[in-house]
């Protein structure tokens, strides 16, 4: 695991953008796997304006996203395929056809599942995963719980998670209250892992993360077993980590 600290969000974004640009330019065809939130958001901006200048190419990438709420169409804007679109896609020249989202309207949700692993398995794997850290350590969103869920399944959302959400809604009970979302399975399968945090707020759950017990009440803590994941950070988020592990 190679732990990079840096300054703040800017300086994540940039470094964790160089990294995933380094992946698209080495192997076009690339299979990203993309997270949502409001972390990833300034490594979007930034491979949006190396495309414009023409340093980028995504016309052969293939992305696969983490997770979607249940019950949200694609058109409403709280959506994951929304915020993916107006953050990401419509700025780059992806093939919407190559840009792969559960359907939070499925009815049958354990066949959308199915249906969703058989996509990643047919596109080969994952080559790259983002993944944003929850407050609760969870990744995707497999929340803390008794055991690690393997594969894309539908979660009942914590209440920190709708709590922490709820920034984006009108109010928390306008939060879904399930989503679609990838496994632990399904992550660890990814030939390499970029896992970004920022902020204070993060600091405790990282460390448990990378330095605590691997635990499924902290899912984050899992990617300790993973043999090739950077963790590219800000200075609060890394504030409780030993610096002796951290590469600056």
């Amino acid at each position: 695991m190679r732990i990079y600290k840096v300054k703040d969000y800017n300086e994540m974004s940039r470094k964790a953008a160089n990294i995933i640009s380094a992946q698209v330019i080495l192997k076009p065809d690339t299979v990203l796997g993309l997270a949502t939130g409001s972390s990833p958001i300034g490594i979007y901006k930034q491979l949006a304006a190396w495309y414009q200048k023409g340093d980028l190419d995504f016309s052969e990438v293939r992305s696969v996203n983490l997770d979607e709420y249940q019950g949200l169409s694609p058109e409403n804007n709280q959506s994951y395929a929304y915020f993916m679109r107006h953050n990401f896609f419509d700025a780059i020249n992806i093939k919407k056809e190559n840009t792969y989202i559960p359907n939070g309207l499925a009815e049958d949700t354990a066949a959308e599942c199915t249906r969703y692993n058989a996509i990643i398995r047919n596109l080969g794997g994952i080559d790259l995963q983002l993944l944003g850290l929850g407050g609760n350590g969870h990744i995707g969103f497999n929340e803390p719980g008794d055991c690690f869920e393997k594969e894309t399944h539908l979660v009942k959302l914590s209440d920190n998670t709708i709590t922490a959400n709820s920034r984006f809604f009108d109010s928390a009970e306008d939060v879904p209250k399930y989503a679609i979302s990838t496994g632990i399975k399904n992550i660890m399968q990814a030939k390499s892992i970029l896992l970004i945090v920022s902020g204070p707020a993060k600091a405790k759950a990282l460390y448990k993360a990378l330095c605590g017990p691997i635990t499924p009440a902290v899912p984050a803590s899992i990617l300790q077993l993973h043999n090739n994941v950077t963790v590219v950070a800000d200075e609060e988020a890394l504030e409780l980590v030993p610096d002796s592990i951290i590469f600056y």
